[in-house]
């Protein structure tokens, strides 16, 4: 039989949840397939099996309750011992069934998608490798040496052509909870790739890797994307067959300004001669260790390598060596992505008010009207009844609105909560669609717009810079970019925090001066339109180059 012919139509969440019969038959035919493949794999090597199920028993997220996980672990303890008996038998165990399916209802996916996504922005030189890597870890097909894994992910048709990423894009990659990832490919048709809700509906923990820009061109993209990316991690991609370049320093240094924990992944090790690689991990370390990013390297050689820096990476920069083409130090690199813990607790802010941050906008989809796409950053929402705010727009205002459905990971939900990534349909007329832009917000009451803020800055070290009033830079403030000029700057005391007086802001005839290292208060306001801000974000200024890094401390009450 054809069983692919019998895929069931996208169901949504809250039908799901209700615990349905026919629920439970969609997910015994999909989890019936997945024991029987644990069980293949168990009887080649039960202790990896263990050790796997240990690691992810360590890892798993707190809010899970204790019963549900101890009954877990006896079905896994279990497991070895029932693969003597039957394994060529697939619909005969059907005891361990309904415990495995428990943990994998399809109601969890709010929870996978939330609690147990991990971001994780990829960057690195522009011939590092980024997209290849994305690609092979998400379809778990080996690349060509050509650019065959790359194709299945990039976006565009020049990216696909020249090579090169232009635009910032997100990628699911799934792991069961012993740690084994689920393959990106249809089991039935080959070259069919699985889907986002496939991917998300049969895994107990997520990564989502961020595959950014390298190239120096396109540097603005690559910093929006960390900015507005909210990711636990990044992954710094280096060409072991070239040194590192001024633009991976840049990369380094915005993740440390963002305070990103790094890891450094040596690529294209296949067929490098061994005097480049050892040159390019010299410098590597000497970048790690200078004082702006102060991190220790650690060579990742073996899996007890991995359990060593997984909760140190605060401290420690763990290093990999990698091959798409041969496949080696894959394995590794997915056993530390599978053990890395949450570092951003986004579902702490369920309780806060709601608030979306557009991504991306969507005008004229056909049958549904205009989308948005965007980070949950805090509050949670249900769909169809509640009134949202969309905006500020050009003049400051806010549309006013009904959210008509959404989906998170392709999935239709009725509720979605900080920490997803989701996307929103509105009903908005002509006139009001024109409006949408990125760098909006989604609020459900008190919407408030302010062309003024005040920041608590600290100019980098690096190339030579003066800031005085009426600066000009470029301000990325989370998912706002805009242009925005200084208009007030007061000296925050360098005593205080040990500074030598060199570090402190000069005062020449023209006022206070703004040197790399000093630390300032800076009143900014932005050029072309007012935004949605709250005092605590954090924001990055750039004039070409990254300059200098804040908070915003507060917005004048006059401005808001």
């Amino acid at each position: 039989v054809e069983t692919h012919l019998l895929d069931p139509s996208p169901l949504s969440l809250s039908s799901l949840s209700r615990g349905s019969s026919f629920a439970e038959g969609v997910d015994g035919t999909t989890i019936g397939t997945t024991t029987v493949l644990t069980r293949k794999l168990s009887l080649k090597n039960p202790n990896n099996v263990e050790e796997d199920t240990e690691s992810a028993s360590s890892t798993s997220s707190k809010e899970e309750e204790d019963p549900a996980v101890d009954a877990t672990e006896h079905g896994k303890e279990d497991h070895p011992a029932a693969t003597t008996t039957v394994v060529d038998n697939a619909p005969s165990p059907k005891k361990e069934d309904p415990t495995v399916s428990t943990q994998e209802q399809p109601v969890s996916v709010q929870e996978t998608l939330s609690s147990r996504n991990i971001r994780v922005a990829v960057v690195g030189n522009v011939d590092a490798g980024k997209s290849t890597l994305i690609g092979t870890l998400t379809t778990s097909f080996l690349d060509d040496g050509r650019g065959s894994s790359r194709t299945a992910i990039m976006k565009h048709r020049h990216e696909i052509e020249s090579g090169r990423t232009s635009t910032s894009s997100s990628h699911l990659l799934g792991f069961r909870d012993t740690g084994e990832t689920i393959a990106g490919r249809d089991k039935i048709r080959s070259n069919k790739m699985k889907s986002e809700d496939e991917i998300a509906r049969a895994s107990f923990r997520i990564v989502t890797l961020m595959d950014l820009a390298g190239h120096e061109k396109y540097l603005k993209t690559t910093i929006h994307g960390v900015s507005s990316g909210m990711a636990d991690y990044g992954l710094i991609l280096v060409n072991s067959r070239h040194p590192p370049t001024h633009m991976t320093q840049h990369h380094l240094n915005l993740c440390c300004s963002y305070g990103i924990p790094v890891i450094v992944v040596f690529t294209k090790v296949d067929g490098c001669p061994d005097h480049a690689l050892a040159t390019s991990k010299k410098e590597l370390a000497k970048l790690l260790k200078s004082p702006d990013i102060g991190r220790r390297p650690f060579a990742v050689k073996n899996e007890a390598d991995v359990d060593t820096c997984v909760g140190k990476l605060q401290v420690l920069a763990p290093m990999l060596d990698i091959s798409c083409v041969t496949g080696e130090g894959l394995p590794l690199l997915r056993k530390l992505l599978f053990g890395l813990p949450k570092r951003r607790r986004h579902e702490k802010k369920v309780n806060r008010p709601f608030e979306l941050l557009i991504e991306d906008v969507f005008n004229n989809v056909p049958g549904v009207g205009s989308v948005v796409s965007g980070f949950v950053n805090a509050g949670e929402l249900t769909v169809g009844t509640t009134q949202v705010y969309v905006g500020p727009t050009d003049d400051g205002t806010f549309l006013k609105t009904v959210a008509k459905s959404a989906h998170i990971a392709r999935i239709n939900t009725t509720r979605i909560t900080a920490g997803q990534s989701a996307t929103l349909a509105f009903s908005l007329n002509k006139e009001m669609r024109k409006k949408l832009r990125r760098g909006m917000v989604v609020v459900k009451d008190n919407p408030t717009s302010t062309r003024q803020f005040d920041a608590e800055i600290c100019v980098l070290k690096g190339e030579g810079t003066t800031i005085r009033e009426s600066y000009q830079a470029y301000v990325h403030i989370l998912n706002v970019r805009q242009t925005a000029f200084a208009r007030n700057i007061e000296i925050v005391n360098n005593n205080a925090l040990g500074l030598p007086p060199s570090h402190g802001a000069k005062h020449d005839s023209e006022g206070i001066v703004l040197r790399p290292g000093s630390r300032a208060k800076v009143r900014f306001e932005f050029a072309k339109r007012p935004e949605y801000l709250r005092p605590g974000m954090r924001m990055l200024f750039r004039d070409g180059r990254v300059r200098g890094v804040g908070i915003v401390t507060g917005i004048p009450t006059a401005a808001a």
